[in-house]
């Protein structure tokens, strides 16, 4: 089989995730200043995207709160460095069961079910260049916790995105969800070429051994844009992975809390070793108007 790495490659930082993390590291940013301040510094390192969720600023748990989206994306528009803004469209699909014998008793705390246009409301305000649109539905490995984006949902959702202007980024945790990706984009929900996102390792995805990436890898249509990333110990190994196979990389905190044993990461410094290991292979790291070029990409100012 022909080599046929990436040559110019984009990295997206991850920089704050929708999980319990920011306990469990002092560096996980909580308010819109910090989400902000941290995305900021990885765009300075090299990241071209910064792929940001809100939380609370107290409390640290994720939020929906679109007056938090809207200070976000202005103090990131206002930086003095340029990046692509890629917001999370993924909560509001969460299911936590209860009992197996009485399963339709849900747990209200983790259960946070909207609509689909409550789901985009953020998007529709801040209108970033990118937003995600995770693929399918999926059992999460946190006990009885189910992420839900039915066909229905994610054919309202991408309608929606595409109708904004506002390219998704087909997070894909599986083979079907791919599969339904590319679906998406023959009944004209989606346009092509899309952008794709493989979620390697997340349990109870895909695994995250080179077979199944590249299962995953040769699934994904010649003409579309992808990047890949896995969790913890292996989101490195995924970087010179990724670049091998032909696509770009995602690093960040949502991902990965560790620069090393016992030493808790930076955003920038994620940023900042992706970016060695992508020059080491003998590839260069492109910045935002090239990636804007390549993925038919506008900037835009917020609604209002």
């Amino acid at each position: 089989m022909p080599l046929t790495m990436n040559r110019d490659v984009f990295i997206t930082c991850a920089v704050t995730g929708s999980g319990s993390s920011q306990d469990r590291s002092p560096h996980v940013p909580r308010s819109p200043k910090e989400i902000a301040d941290s995305a900021i510094a990885a765009a300075k390192a090299g990241a071209a995207i910064v792929h940001c969720h809100v939380r609370d600023p107290e409390t640290g748990v994720p939020s929906r709160n679109l007056s938090y989206y809207r200070e976000l994306t202005d103090r990131v528009r206002a930086a003095d460095v340029d990046v692509v803004l890629n917001l999370t469209a993924g909560m509001g699909g969460d299911m936590v069961f209860g009992p197996v014998e009485n399963p339709m008793a849900l747990s209200q705390k983790g259960t946070d079910m909207i609509g689909a246009t409550d789901r985009v409301a953020h998007v529709a305000e801040c209108l970033p260049e990118i937003c995600t649109l995770d693929c399918g539905t999926m059992n999460f490995a946190e006990a009885d916790y189910v992420m839900t984006n039915t066909p229905g949902m994610l054919t309202a959702m991408g309608r929606m995105m595409t109708d904004l202007g506002v390219k998704p980024e087909i997070e894909a945790f599986d083979t079907g969800h791919l599969w339904y990706a590319k679906q998406l984009v023959a009944d004209g929900v989606l346009e092509s070429p899309a952008l794709v996102q493989l979620c390697m390792g997340v349990p109870w995805g895909a695994p995250n051994d080179l077979n199944t990436f590249m299962a995953m890898v040769n699934n994904v249509p010649s003409d579309w844009q992808w990047s890949a990333f896995s969790l913890g110990r292996d989101q490195m190994a995924y970087v010179a992975a990724a670049v091998l196979a032909g696509g770009n990389v995602r690093v960040g905190l949502e991902d990965n809390l560790w620069l090393g044993k016992g030493v808790l990461a930076e955003n920038w410094q994620l940023v900042e070793r992706a970016q060695t290991i992508i020059e080491n292979m003998g590839a260069r790291v492109i910045g935002p108007d090239q990636v804007r070029a390549k993925l038919g990409l506008t900037k835009r100012a917020p609604v209002g």
